[in-house]
């Protein structure tokens, strides 16, 4: 029967008309949408073979005298690669089957259970049993249970330095009674019918994102081990990885932003320009909660984004619920988040001196050194009143850092007057005096802290990325890195070695209900050793 049989249809020629034209239109939309699905997979599928054709036309030539020049071009389409076909996997274009062809020994995720080759055998195999829950008992009359039977699913797991076979082993019983059958459910897994454990697939997101270790030398890697995962293979395992967990690192952004304040920073990351063959500028943003300098008791968290470009809309819309103090550098991008008064512009005095501290290396100017030492004794005092109350660290600026800074702003109005408008120096006075009034906020409010460095060692991390990955290979992959640098920042926060958290994550996320996600954020997990 069709599925709408017990609907009511008009009775009214009219209005029935309309409802098939309605249904007629959605029909259409629909086939459009799957169309330009089915489109956009033939593409990717399209660029990666034409990636695969040029890595092996350039490995053919990578011999003389322009050989390092050529080393660098294969490493940019060797990770180009390794996002179109996690973007594959993503998008349900599946694994990376010319990889697979190469290989003689490669587990694919989509060929069926028959056809899948054994994990190998050298590896050391560790049982899991499962029993029913009701023990030995029949769960339908509570008769005498017996062993008629076991199934054993095989997951290749990995613990720090070494791979293992997880069998997970299910007997069947049977009732003596009544003749059920009793058997425990398989457990989830991260990926459904997928080979890897948890551990083995948190191993390879930490592995690419916070060691910054491409797929394809993964690959190699783990082959060297003796297993043969290709790079199509592990690709796939990161897109689903990233989508399953990105509810996760929702739920952390959430409670970031939720803050009384917020440190704010972006960096750079070149981009692949789809179709030109060139890079482009994207960027990835950092919002960081992290109460503890003022002796709040919330959790700490960092929550990532990752845009094409950084454009002003990029925070402002991020930051629109947002009421509160902002620590963040002088980008004009925020100035409309400030001119709404719910938020307090708090700018950063590192940044202050970084511009004096550049004109000293530079020039060795005594002005430059006098304003570096003028500052100094500012980090002293925030240095001594970190982890207390607001109310304390407020009185201790006022009676301490409020004299230092005034002599400062009338000694730098001073020396301005006496140098050239047009040199650096007078550059890093002006800016100084531009953001002063940002600068006092700590005078004005216990919980703004004096500098934004707290955020800023939060990017540390991307901008080494940056130097090994060279770039994002899309904005799909850009934005699957903002989700996992999410969560290995904020396990970090909490105490965790990222790897334990992400495994641990993995082993519950795919059945936890979605309304208690709290249950599994890094700060209500306690940390847990690999």
């Amino acid at each position: 029967m069709p599925a709408h049989a017990d609907t009511a249809l008009p009775e009214d020629p009219a209005a029935l008309t309309a409802m098939i034209l309605a249904l007629r239109d959605e029909l259409t939309e629909a086939r459009a949408s799957l169309r330009a699905a089915e489109l956009g997979l033939q593409i990717q599928t399209l660029e990666a073979e034409k990636l695969r054709a040029q890595i092996a036309r350039l490995r053919h030539q990578q011999y003389g005298w322009s050989s390092e020049r050529l080393a660098g071009e294969i490493e940019q389409l060797e990770l180009r690669l390794d996002d179109v076909l996690t973007d594959l996997a993503a998008a349900g274009g599946e694994d990376d089957t010319k990889d697979a062809a190469a290989s003689a020994d490669v587990p694919e995720e989509k060929t069926s259970r028959r056809s899948r080759r054994p994990l190998p055998e050298n590896l050391p195999r560790r049982d899991v049993e499962h029993l029913p829950a009701t023990g030995c008992a029949c769960a339908a009359c509570g008769g005498v249970l017996r062993k008629v039977g076991e199934d054993v699913t095989e997951i290749l797991e990995y613990r720090p330095g070494r791979f293992e076979v997880l069998r997970h082993v299910r007997p069947a019983f049977s009732c003596r009674s009544c003749e059920a059958m009793t058997q425990a459910p398989m457990p989830s897994l991260p990926i459904s019918r997928g080979r890897p454990g948890p551990g083995l697939l948190a191993h390879v997101l930490v592995s690419k994102y916070c060691d910054h270790l491409p797929l394809y030398r993964q690959s190699e890697i783990y082959a060297r081990d003796g297993v043969d995962l290709p790079r199509g293979l592990l690709a796939g395992w990161v897109g689903k990885g990233a989508s399953l967990m990105e509810p996760m690192a929702d739920h952390i952004g959430c409670h970031a932003l939720a803050g009384s304040r917020l440190h704010a920073d972006d960096t750079p990351m070149p981009m692949l320009a789809p179709g030109r063959g060139r890079t482009q500028t994207a960027r990835f943003w950092a919002y960081l909660r992290d109460d503890r300098p003022f002796g709040g008791t919330d959790p700490p968290a960092v929550f990532y984004e990752f845009t094409p470009d950084r454009k002003a809309e990029h925070p402002q819309r991020r930051l629109r619920e947002f009421q509160g103090i902002l620590q963040a550098d002088a980008y004009p991008g925020f100035d409309a988040l400030y001119a709404g008064g719910q938020v307090v512009e708090a700018a950063c005095w590192t940044h202050a001196k970084r511009y004096f501290h550049d004109e000293l290396v530079s020039t060795g100017s005594p002005i430059a050194r006098e304003a570096i030492e003028r500052i100094k004794p500012l980090f002293v005092i925030e240095a001594e009143i970190e982890g207390q109350s607001p109310e304390l660290r407020l009185a201790a600026r006022q009676a301490r850092s409020a004299p230092v800074m005034a002599e400062l702003h009338t000694w730098l109005e001073a020396s301005l007057r006496r140098i050239s408008g047009k040199s650096d120096l007078a550059k890093a006075i002006r800016y100084t005096l531009s953001q002063w009034t940002a600068l006092m906020t700590v005078l004005r409010d216990g919980r703004a802290c004096l500098h934004n460095n707290a955020v800023e060692r939060q990017i540390r991390p991307l901008a080494l990325g940056r130097k090994n990955y060279l770039f994002a290979g899309s904005v799909e992959g850009g934005k699957r890195a903002a989700i996992i640098y999410t969560l290995i920042g904020t396990a970090e926060l909490n105490g965790w070695d990222p790897q334990a958290y992400l495994r641990v994550l993995l082993e519950r996320i795919a059945d936890h209900p979605i309304n208690r996600l709290a249950d599994l954020a890094p700060w209500t997990l306690r940390p847990q050793a690999i």
